[in-house]
């Protein structure tokens, strides 16, 4: 695999890691030891500390003495998941991305299944929980919101918001990573032209720590799935949108005033005073704002490829030498 990609590693496995100190060792031996499976595969484990208060960052240094394959980044407080991930595929190093959750619940002795089904052609595999182990009340929420997801994208899957994935690195070079937008990777890549698929993997009760997930993500995950329909659908062509919202106003506002006109012409009813004469010349007003927004838009697109969000500043690392052409922050001491 190395051979025919740039970088110098086979697999990268990325972890996000906030507040689960007494995970790290524990993990970090489980997947060194389930890689041993497959040694012609050259690998490295990349946990990235997002903004942890519990001695997470003390396990990720005292681990990576230990394994030299573990590399580590360290955020000064809590930037959230996306950007977490986008950290750690800027300093990876790997052709094929794994991401897992580093609360021991996703089971490494799944990896190698997903990498032989990457292997037979996908360009994404992600893993569902089949026989879950969370309460209800998380797992109701989560199947109304796969449900929707579904619904929307059009990308059918059990488990949209799992974070244990094998992909190729063009998934993610192509999929942006920012907001809650980690959530819909598979439903990205698959607007992409990218070929995904699932397959069912173990899923084990938490052991250490404590869930991080409530219902506010499923209201913030809720607000970026109108984000990724815009960037699936529309996103080379804003225009479509925003003046197809636009027209739609400006039609019904047409058909109140032209309401209001026969009034006015055939009868001796006034209408200067009527709150539709005001709804009618707001409706208009707004279907000539959002065409007009809609082609300023397209004036961006054709003027800028790509926008990224400032990375997340990192304040140390494990065993990541600094690198001139690294686009994220590597601040502070080096250790390992």
């Amino acid at each position: 695999m190395s051979e025919t990609h740039p970088r110098a590693m086979d697999v990268s496995i990325l972890i996000p890691a906030k507040d689960e100190a007494g995970t790290i060792a524990a993990l970090v031996a489980e997947i060194v030891a389930v890689m041993a499976q497959r040694p012609e595969l050259d690998y490295e484990i990349v946990i990235i500390d997002d903004g942890s208060t519990d001695g997470t960052w003390e396990a990720v240094e005292k681990t990576g003495v230990e394994h030299p394959r573990l590399r580590g980044v360290k955020f000064r407080s809590n930037f959230g998941k996306a950007a977490a991930l986008a950290a750690g595929l800027e300093v990876s190093r790997g052709a094929i991305i794994i991401t897992m959750d580093a609360d021991m619940q996703d089971d490494p002795n799944e990896l190698p299944r997903l990498l032989d089904e990457l292997d037979s052609g996908y360009d994404l595999v992600t893993g569902y929980k089949e026989k879950r182990q969370d309460p209800l009340g998380k797992r109701l929420p989560s199947k109304l919101f796969n449900r929707a997801t579904g619904i929307v994208t059009g990308l059918k899957l059990n488990d949209h918001n799992s974070g244990l994935r094998v992909a190729r690195r063009e998934v993610y070079d192509a999929v942006p990573l920012y907001g809650e937008l980690h959530r819909y990777v598979p439903a990205l890549a698959h607007a992409g032209g990218f070929k995904v698929t699932e397959i069912a993997v173990n899923h084990r009760p938490r052991t250490y720590g404590k869930s991080k997930y409530g219902l506010e993500r499923y209201v913030r995950g809720a607000l970026d799935l109108l984000t990724v329909v815009s960037i699936t659908r529309f996103g080379r062509r804003p225009s479509h949108l925003l003046g197809g919202f636009g027209l739609l106003f400006g039609f019904a506002g047409t058909v109140i005033l032209l309401y209001l006109l026969g009034v006015w012409i055939f009868t001796s009813e006034a209408i200067g005073t009527r709150p539709l004469l005001q709804l009618g010349i707001l409706l208009e007003m707004l279907a000539v704002q959002l065409v007009g927004l809609g082609l300023l838009a397209e004036l961006v697109i054709h003027r800028t490829d790509r926008n990224f969000e400032p990375a997340a500043p990192i304040t140390s690392r494990v065993n990541i030498p600094p690198a001139a052409d690294t686009t994220v922050a590597l601040v502070g001491r080096e250790v390992g």
